[in-house]
């Protein structure tokens, strides 16, 4: 069992991440607001704290979760080889369709994040929407 940590959507594509308490996960949507929220496999990212947390910690910095550019970031879960699993969050049901792979913009936020994501899906996973509900800071997270 874990717990939800934060939301973040983006209005615009390059746009910095937007962070907020609650929000409404659709079919449809995605994270309420977020550009790429449209239905398909890579609708809802999500972020371990502590994969990330290990990623930082190889960097030497202390950065922001938002900085990855996810929607949400979890704790408390170990998301490593979990495709075809999937995340219950309160009333919503993610999917796990895959690993996120970092790209080109990690290294734009800060140098050398990029490959610090690599390994053990530190990265995060991509999702497709299942089941669509509110969500909230503080909400358990199980992955089943």
């Amino acid at each position: 069992m874990g717990a939800l940590k934060g939301i973040g959507y983006k209005l615009k594509k390059y746009e910095a991440v937007v962070t907020c308490e609650e929000a409404f996960v659709g079919l449809l949507t995605g994270v309420a607001h977020d550009v790429r929220g449209h239905p398909g496999k890579r609708q809802v990212t999500v972020l371990s704290e502590e994969a990330f947390n290990e990623a930082c910690a190889e960097l030497g910095a202390a950065l922001p979760w938002t900085i990855r550019r996810a929607n949400l970031l979890i704790s408390g879960i170990n998301l490593e080889n979990s495709k075809g699993k999937s995340l219950e969050i309160g009333d919503v049901v993610l999917e796990i369709t895959g690993e996120t792979d970092p790209c080109y913009r990690m290294d734009e936020q800060f140098e050398g994040l990029k490959d610090a994501l690599q390994p053990n899906w530190r990265g995060g996973v991509t999702c497709r929407v299942v089941s669509e509900g509110n969500i909230n800071l503080g909400d358990e997270v199980n992955l089943v």
